[in-house]
């Protein structure tokens, strides 16, 4: 149950200390030397009639409150359909983006030529059709060594995209490496205004999470962030760009190159959502319209047709509590003077 206009409420403890108030105020009386005439009323009825109409007045004036502050209880059979979800779009600048797949694309420019096709509609140059996400508030965020919010929760998509197409990767220096965890908090931290809405979150990587700290001030693991993402019911869509190492790539690399994917693998199953693989810019393609038909299922917004309100029978017995205030104090219990 919730209230229309829950400020009238603030009206019941004034209410209560002015029938208090007027319960406690001296009466006008008269003497009388002789009680002989009294003796043969019913015992208690003096009583009840000192506490009945104030306990009418005390229900007269709580049921007219609660009427004005408009009690209700939203039928649930009547919740409107979702106009769009949530999407944060959590991407991987690091420098490896920079390396190209077999047909010359590099792993950054893969992505966004296939996010924005997911966002804004259209047929890729492999015959693959996107409806588009136009009811969808998306907001986009970037990282490497540190995340950063690109553009907040927005259904200006052109723009969102305007952004996208400017990413670039970083070089070597201070913001070199890959933040995972933190990465995913923000992205988290993106969504929140979309309450209301189902929300999700895609991170898109080629490499394994190595920031490290010690302290208040140490990154999130990518466990931990996901962990987050369940505990707020939001599922994390994770791509796995990196490709699989070369022939002749160390031992140690094989094994950094599946430990990254175990973690995105982990992130995923973690918060209900599902991992994937992208070596090229088809496969990539076919990743997002497979997120796509995920996320395409009818959602329910907490938002009601029709609500069920007490007003009406709220003021109807406030109405009747005077009735009987009125007649008891005029025809059952009158007071002299």
């Amino acid at each position: 149950m919730d209230f229309e206009m829950p400020a009238w409420l603030l009206l019941i403890p004034v209410a209560a200390l002015a029938v208090a108030a007027r319960a406690r105020r001296r009466r006008p009386a008269f003497r009388f030397s002789h009680l002989g005439l009294f003796e043969g009323l019913p015992p208690g009825a003096a009583r009840r009639a000192e506490v009945v109409p104030r306990v009418l007045r005390w229900a007269i004036v709580t049921l007219a409150i609660l009427a004005l502050a408009g009690p209700r209880v939203p039928d649930r059979a009547t919740r409107l359909p979702a106009e769009g979800i949530g999407i944060a779009f959590v991407c991987d600048v690091s420098g490896s983006m920079a390396e190209t797949d077999t047909a010359g694309i590099t792993r950054l420019e893969s992505a966004r030529r296939s996010f924005t096709l997911f966002v804004d509609g259209g047929t890729s140059t492999d015959g693959v059709t996107f409806a588009g996400r136009r009811n969808d508030a998306i907001a986009l965020v970037a990282f490497a060594a540190w995340p950063r919010t690109e553009c907040p929760l927005t259904l200006n998509h052109s723009v969102l995209l305007g952004i996208l197409s400017r990413f670039e990767p970083k070089g070597a220096g201070l913001d070199s490496g890959t933040n995972i965890g933190d990465a995913i908090a923000e992205g988290l931290i993106r969504l929140k205004p979309a309450t209301g809405r189902r929300r999700v979150l895609i991170v898109l990587s080629d490499g394994e999470h190595n920031a490290t700290g010690e302290g208040a001030d140490a990154p999130l693991t990518p466990r931990q962030a996901a962990q987050l993402a369940a505990n707020l019911g939001i599922p994390i869509y994770t791509i796995d760009c990196g490709g699989e190492p070369n022939a002749n790539a160390p031992e140690e690399a094989r094994r950094q190159r599946a430990a990254g994917r175990a973690v995105l693998d982990a992130v995923a199953s973690m918060t209900g959502g599902r991992s994937f693989v992208a070596s090229d810019a088809a496969a990539m393609q076919e990743v997002y319209q497979s997120i796509d038909a995920l996320e395409r299922a009818p959602t329910l917004s907490f938002q009601y047709r029709r609500y069920h309100r007490f007003a009406p029978a709220l003021a109807v017995a406030a109405l009747a509590a005077l009735a009987a205030l009125v007649f008891v104090e005029r025809f059952v219990w009158r007071r002299l003077p």
